[in-house]
Order: C-alpha cells, then structure tokens, then sequence
C-alpha cells in the first residue's frame, strides 16, 4: 500500500499544481442593444468556435439561456437595473424568476453568476439603496432551492465609485455611496462573492491624453513607466493602475480579502473625428495585450502574480446604443459573425497585432539588443519581453541551445527578437526604450535559431521563461507551496 501511494506522489503533485495554477479566466460580454444580430443559437456557435469559456449577459433572455445549454460555456446573466425595485421589495417576485428564468435550464446551461444591478452609481435614477436588498433576496431565493453555493452573487460597479484612483494608492470611494457600499461588501465577503468592475483605460487616454499616453494605455513596451509616489510601486499599464486602485480603496474599508473581477473591459474600433484613439489597431492592440496579461497571471504591482478574471466588451458593434460614436462600436465580430479584426483568446499566439494576420514575413530582419545600449535598458526589456511580453525564453535557460554565450547581450538579444518577430517585425516592436536594433544577418548560431519569417523555434521545452535573478518567475509562485505539501506527502507514508 505504502509504495502505491509512493508511485501516486508524481501524480499529486501534477494535479495541485493544476488546480493552483488555473491562470486568470478570459470571458467576452454579449450585449444585445443592435439590430441585425444572429440569433443567440448561432451566437453560442460562434463563441465555441472562439473557444471562448465564459460569457456575461446583462439579463435573462431564455432564448439565450437555452442557446447556451450543453456548451460548456459558463454564464454570467443579470437583474437589470429596472428590476432592482421589485426584486429588493417582495422575496416571491424573486421565488418566481428563478423558477421560470433558471431553474428550468440549469445546470445543463452553467449559470455561475448573477449580477444584481449594473454599474447602480451611473444610472439617472438612484436605485442603489436596492442593491443589497435584491441581493439578500436572490440569495435566499438560491439557498431553498440549494444553489446558493454553486451561483455566485455580486453587483457590477464602474470606476466612477472611487472619488479617487490616482496614484493607486489613493484609491478611495465616494462618501456619498457609504450607505451602500458596506453592507453590499460586507455582504461579498460572507458570501465569498468578488467585487465586479468595469475598467476602460480608453476614457482615461481619450479624456486626458496629456496626461494618459497612448502606448500607457495600450500595455505598449514603448510606455514611460508611471511610480506611485507613496508606495514606489512601478506601473506600466493603465489597466494594472485602475485595478489597483479599487484594491486599495477596499483594502482602506479593511476588506483586504475581497477578490477584484473586470467584468467589462475592451477599446472602441472606431469614434468620432476627435476620438482619434478609436481604430481597429489600437482595439486589437489593448484587447490582445489584456487577454496576454490575464492568461499570463501577470497580477499587478500590488498584488504580483495574482490572477484576475477579465469579461471583454464587447461581442458585437450595438448600433442602437446612445451617446457618443465609440458607445456603439466596442464589438470583435459584425452582425454576420466576421471578425472586426482578428484576436488570440488562448494569449499564447503569434498574431500581428497590427494587422491580425499570421506572421509571413519579417522582410529578412531580425532585432538585437545594441551595443549602445545600457545594461539597465537592456536587462529591463529583457524582463519585460521574457515577461508581460509573453515570449518564450526557455531557449536562453541554462543547457538550453542558446544559453551560450552566457552574456546579457545575447539574451536579451534573442528575447527581443522573439517579440520582434511575433509582433509583425516593426519598427516599434524593436525599440525596447532604445535598447533594441534591427539588422539583416541572421543572429543565429550553432544549434541557436532565432526566430523569422514563418519559422519557429527548434526548442521544445516547457521550462518557464529565464528572467533576471530579480524577476519572478511564473511559475515559481504556484509550484514554491507545493513542494511543501509534497514533503508532508511523503513523510505520511514513510510514518
């Protein structure tokens, strides 16, 4: 007995660090304020086409619950603003929608969450003081019928609750939402709920440009790094500085333990004149650096390495949204189910991100690190495209084929051009802060290829990327507790 459980250790071991390494969850909204659009059964094709898992829907259109049955697909449905007042005011209102709106299509449809109430502080009628009561309301609902631990409660928000976000670790919330915020968090914490956010770094570049830059707001390498004053905390992205933000604002309630959820976040493909921000590219741009970030469990500054679940905005254009012109184009697909421009859901791909198209060509260049570089510039893009940048730097790891010569030069040399190569070989995706340059030679040598045009790698290995001494490795956060546990393991049989 005691050698089979000996045998069984590899095995264990390989399936915790599955289940603790699950990576952040990539979801896609189905708004459905357009006219034109497929009917949901195509919708659910298309989204498993995609390979997309999860998907937010803003209510509870049976039409679209039964479209999803037998997919795999979890969904996030919704109780619209409109039904807050009777869902918070009588518990038989709530009975019966979820006797006639979910019961009947679940589980063979895998609701998992439910929102109640959408971003209540933006709406013209103040429906907040609502939003607790309908919550408790559902939940009750779930609990007679058993599902309250396998449905999960919460209640979206935009940044607009923070009074302030800058620099994140001054976030903060509006006194003026005091009466409702503590006891809906209070209420997430006792249910285990998360706290959902809609984060749209677009509206802070296309609001303050001067002070927002593009590249910031695009999770460009190219970005000038912004430091929290207060905590020295370096930021390189918007996203990363919203996120944080609404962490700190909790953490200065003391609700510390309440996980973060982007229940929508994306970028326009197109605006009006002045909103200049709004193309195709830079959509493409932010939503495949978002789902490589997310993917990557890149965390944040503030919480490193954690992962965040992110729901982008949205599937398809909603040309019957009011407001400005971006308001009705944030969609990946046009109503007859063609792709806007193209995206990698699984964050690992090597797709132009400034065309969308497979990469056939680097017009017979590669990118190297300069020899007028400095060490630092060097050894920070390096870090960056071994890490956010998502290359795979397992060729330059000890043994490996190009881990000789073992000089800060050659790395960082094949790490940029790993992310050259894969990113259309443009002139940006060489600049690295000036540490880059591109050349005609092949770098390659002995049995090291880099990278080019329509040719991958010659390595294999699954090794995690080979950063600086400094930097943390992916998955060393997940893989360090293990081996403890393994260790316990182990002295239990020996015992």
């Amino acid at each position: 007995m005691a050698r089979r459980l000996v045998l069984a250790l590899p095995v264990l071991l390989f399936l915790l660090l599955v289940g603790h390494c699950r990576g952040g969850k990539i979801g896609v909204c189905y708004g459905r304020n357009a006219d034109d659009l497929p009917a949901p059964d195509k919708v659910a094709q298309l989204i498993q086409q995609q390979s997309i898992k999860y998907v937010r829907i803003y209510d509870t259109n049976i039409d679209v619950i039964k479209a999803f049955a037998n997919t795999g697909v979890e969904l996030m449905v919704g109780v619209p603003n409109s039904d807050l007042l009777a869902f918070a005011q009588y518990q038989s209102n709530v009975d019966t929608w979820l006797k006639n709106n979910i019961l009947p299509y679940y589980p063979a449809t895998m609701i998992t969450y439910i929102t109640v109430g959408a971003e209540v502080t933006e709406s013209p009628v103040n429906v907040s003081a609502l939003v607790v009561p309908a919550m408790r309301n559902v939940h009750t609902a779930l609990k007679k019928v058993g599902l309250h631990k396998k449905i999960t409660i919460s209640s979206t928000h935009s940044l607009g609750i923070l009074s302030r976000s800058f620099p994140p670790s001054a976030g903060a919330f509006n006194s003026s939402y005091a009466h409702f915020l503590k006891p809906m968090l209070e209420f997430l914490v006792e249910n285990q709920a998360p706290f959902m956010v809609d984060l749209y770094p677009y509206y802070a570049y296309q609001n303050s440009p001067s002070n927002v830059s593009l590249n910031y707001a695009l999770f460009s390498p190219q970005s000038q790094d912004v430091i929290d004053p207060n905590t020295g905390l370096v930021y390189t992205n918007m996203f990363d500085a919203q996120v944080d933000s609404i962490f700190f604002a909790l953490m200065a309630l003391n609700f510390k333990t309440l996980k973060i959820l982007v229940t929508e976040s994306g970028w326009p493909n197109k605006g009006a004149a002045k909103e200049t921000g709004a193309t195709p590219d830079n959509a493409q741009t932010y939503n495949t650096n978002l789902i490589r970030h997310v993917v990557n469990d890149s965390g944040t500054p503030a919480k490193p390495g954690e992962e965040i679940d992110v729901y982008i905005f949205s599937l398809f254009n909603e040309n019957r949204k009011p407001g400005i012109e971006s308001e009705r184009n944030w969609g990946l697909f046009f109503p007859d189910q063609s792709s806007i421009y193209s995206l990698d859901w699984t964050g690992r791909g090597n797709v132009d991100v400034m065309t969308g198209a497979n990469i056939t060509n680097s017009n017979g260049t590669w990118c190297i690190a300069s020899a007028n570089a400095s060490e630092t510039d060097m050894q920070n893009g390096l870090n960056w495209a071994c890490g956010p940048g998502n290359v795979d730097c397992s060729a330059i790891q000890p043994s490996q084929p190009c881990y000789q010569p073992d000089t800060l030069a050659s790395h960082a040399s094949y790490a940029f051009n790993s992310y050259y190569q894969q990113n259309g070989a443009n002139v940006v995706a060489c600049d690295f802060g000036g540490a880059g340059m591109r050349t005609t030679k092949d770098p390659s040598y002995d049995t090291c290829v880099y990278l080019a045009a329509g040719k991958m790698s010659t390595t294999n290995s699954t090794s995690p990327p080979a950063l600086t001494d400094s930097s943390p490795r992916p998955l060393a956060k997940c893989f360090t507790p293990l081996v403890s546990m393994l260790a316990v393991a182990i002295a239990a049989v020996v015992l």
